[in-house]
């Protein structure tokens, strides 16, 4: 099961994460969130050993989604050593979604 982050847990659990992290951007409202969401967890399984993967809901979390300018959901970022290192936004297909993960997996 996937992690859920908070505003008052994001910077211990992606900010100081020792690996890189893929933050799930996501709101219950979100058509293509909920197509996406499971593909995260599956890529979350499949890589624990190299990236870590959380979710964020931008309803709840306002802080932390307007911190990273977050307006268009499903928006995926990763952050390694306390910066984003890569965005994705919108829905992917697993195998473009692993492709653009690659350089963080591999």
């Amino acid at each position: 099961m996937t992690k859920e982050v908070t505003d008052a847990t994001f910077d211990a659990e992606v900010l100081q994460s020792d690996k890189p992290v893929l933050v799930d951007f996501w709101a219950p409202w979100c058509g293509p969130c909920r197509m996406v969401s499971p593909i995260v967890d599956e890529i979350g399984e499949e890589q624990a050993e190299k990236l870590t993967v959380v979710k964020v809901n931008t309803d709840e979390n306002m802080e932390t989604a307007a911190k990273y300018g977050i307006t268009s959901i499903p928006a995926l970022y990763v952050f390694q050593d306390g910066e984003v290192a890569k965005t994705i936004i919108g829905a992917r297909p697993k195998p473009a979604l692993l492709q653009e993960l690659a350089e963080f997996t591999s």
